[in-house]
């Protein structure tokens, strides 16, 4: 189970608003990259077991991250979460706007952190102290609840635009690479929620200019 160890650390070396970072929908076919930031507080840093069940989002069924997201929301310092549409992935590129997306989390938070902790990730523009962490989703509290914040955002986000975009089951697959995802694709082509620079997207949208030139 994630700890604040890392926190306590950073903490003890005189940081006093610590941000931990997460993603969710980086591999997806279609719909944004969405990342959060989740500023525990003295609270939760003194007592870890307020959030109680608070893990990688991966670990937990549906029910328990809606669990844990109002949870988090109702116990900690600071939630921030920042949305990068597929066409700026397209754009940029998905680490770039990956990047972007956690630098617009930080913005939103109603105190800027003086010391981060990323999962897997650095932001190179972001003029504090960091811990990029492999696997900071399980090791890290603070990075486990921004994962949580992060996947129920995105999924519900995904649940809405499900009836803009019939027929293709974003509410079911999140656009994930899932075969019946792909069968959608195949039978209608690409919407603008896909990135279309990604492998199979960049395929059909290619076939696709071709029919139109």
């Amino acid at each position: 189970m994630p700890t604040v160890e890392e926190e306590c650390g950073l903490l003890a070396s005189g940081h006093q608003v610590i941000a931990g970072l997460d993603e969710a929908g980086r591999g997806c076919w279609a719909g944004p990259v969405v990342a959060a930031a989740v500023v525990l507080g003295q609270a939760v840093l003194a007592t870890p077991l307020l959030l109680a069940g608070v893990n990688d989002s991966k670990q937990l069924t549906a029910a328990q991250r809606e669990r844990c997201a109002t949870l988090i929301t109702s116990i900690v310092d600071g939630v921030g979460v920042g949305v990068v549409p597929a066409y700026l992935i397209d754009s940029f590129g998905i680490i770039a706007a990956t990047r972007l997306a956690m630098e617009l989390a930080l913005l939103e938070l109603p105190q800027q952190p003086d010391a981060l902790l990323v999962d897997a990730l650095a932001l190179p523009g972001y003029p504090v102290p960091q811990r990029a962490l492999v696997r900071g989703d399980s090791t890290s509290l603070s990075i486990a609840a921004a994962s949580i914040i992060a996947k129920t955002t995105r999924d519900r986000l995904m649940t809405q635009l499900d009836s803009h975009y019939p027929g293709f089951g974003f509410g079911r697959h999140k656009g994930y690479g899932t075969a019946a995802h792909a069968r959608a694709i195949a039978q209608q082509g690409v919407t603008s929620l896909h990135r279309r620079s990604f492998r199979p997207l960049w395929n059909v949208h290619k076939t696709e200019i071709l029919h139109e030139s």
